[in-house]
C-alpha cells in the first residue's frame, strides 16, 4: 500500500474550526508496531464512495498531505495503514477522515494500543529512526507526532547527582569512536560551548554514557542544548533526545530535581534537566 504526499488547500492549524463544524466527527482507534508502523481503524460515516485517511502536517505552507486508502474492515469499521517505510517528515499531523473527495472531517482519538512503543530498539540499520506516535490534541481531536531522526542519539537513564548529571544512551545511524563527547551549547550564544566526557560500551558498542557537571554550566543563566559528537569534532553533532517509548509530549510528564550549585561572581544557581518541546534534552540554569 502507498502513500501519496500532496498539496492540499485546508488549512489544517484551523483544528478547532474543524472540529467544531461536525457534530459527531468519525472516530480511529490506533494500533502501533514496533518496526514504526501505524494502523487507524475508523468508524465507518456510512457515506458512499472511496474513503481515505488523510495526515496533514501542521503549520506547513502549502500544505503537505499523506492520503492513505480506507478499506472496509467489518464491524462497520474502515481500515488504513500506514507502513514505516512511508517516511513522515517530523512535526505534528492532524488526522482527518475524508470520503468521495468531499469535505475532509477532523478524527477523534479512539483508543490507542502503543505497547509495542515501549522500551523499542529499532535496529537502524536504515540509517534513520523513525518514530510516530498518535495522541489526543487539547481539543480532543486525533494528531499524530512523527519524529526522522538520522542519525538519532537516545537518551535513557538520567541520574542527577549533587555535582551533576549523568545520562546512558545509544546512537543509531553512526559508530561511536574513541573521540566521542557530549556537548552543551547556551541557546543564542553559538560560542558557549561545554564539552563532557563520554564512556563507550563495549568494542562496536552504541551503548554510551556521559557524565555533566554543572558547576561550569552555572556560569551562563539560560537554556542549555545537549548534543552527542560521536567521532569528536569531525562528525556530525546529534541532539541527544529521547524518542523511543509511547510518550509524545515529555516535558510536562518527565521531571528531575533541581540542584543548587555556586554561581560565578558569588550566590547559587539552580540547574536541572528538561525536555523540550521536541522531546529533546535541555539543561536550564537559573541565577
Amino acid at each position: 500500500m502507498t502513500a501519496v504526499f500532496t498539496r492540499g488547500t485546508l488549512d489544517g492549524s484551523q483544528e478547532a474550526a474543524d472540529a467544531g463544524a461536525q457534530p459527531l466527527p468519525p472516530r480511529a482507534d490506533c494500533i502501533a508496531d514496533s518496526a514504526g508502523g501505524l494502523t487507524f481503524d475508523v468508524t465507518d460515516p456510512g457515506e458512499g464512495g472511496a474513503a481515505h485517511l488523510l495526515l496533514r502536517l501542521r503549520e506547513s505552507d502549502p500544505p503537505v498531505e499523506v492520503r492513505l486508502p480506507l478499506t472496509p474492515a467489518g464491524d462497520g469499521r474502515l481500515r488504513a495503514a500506514l507502513p514505516s517505510s512511508v517516511e513522515l517528515p517530523e512535526g505534528r499531523w492532524n488526522a482527518y477522515a475524508e470520503v468521495a473527495g468531499g469535505e475532509p472531517r477532523r478524527l477523534m482519538p479512539g483508543v490507542n494500543d502503543l505497547r509495542s512503543l515501549v522500551d523499542r530498539a529499532p535496529s537502524g540499520s536504515r540509517g534513520h529512526v523513525a518514530v510516530r506516535i498518535p495522541y489526543a490534541t487539547k481539543q480532543g481531536n486525533l494528531s499524530v507526532r512523527a519524529w526522522l531522526r538520522a542519525p538519532h542519539a537516545e537518551v535513557g537513564e538520567l541520574a542527577i547527582e549533587a555535582a551533576g548529571l549523568t545520562g546512558h544512551g545509544r546512537v543509531y545511524g553512526t559508530a561511536l569512536t574513541g573521540a566521542a563527547y557530549v556537548e552543551a551549547g547556551l541557546r543564542g550564544e553559538a560560542g558557549r560551548v561545554v564539552r563532557a566526557p563520554v564512556t563507550a560500551g563495549t568494542a562496536g558498542s552504541s551503548e554510551f554514557r556521559f557524565d555533566l557537571g554543572y558547576g561550569v554550566l552555572a556560569e551562563g543563566a539560560g537554556l542549555w542544548n545537549l548534543w552527542l559528537r560521536p567521532a569528536g569534532e569531525e562528525g556530525p553533532r546529534i541532539r541527544l533526545a529521547r524518542l523511543l517509548d509511547d510518550v509524545a509530549d515529555k516535558k510536562p510528564i518527565f521531571t528531575y530535581p533541581v540542584k543548587r550549585v555556586p554561581a560565578r561572581g558569588g550566590g547559587t544557581a539552580e540547574v536541572g534537566p528538561y525536555y523540550t518541546v521536541d522531546n529533546d534534552l535541555s539543561v536550564r540554569v537559573t541565577a
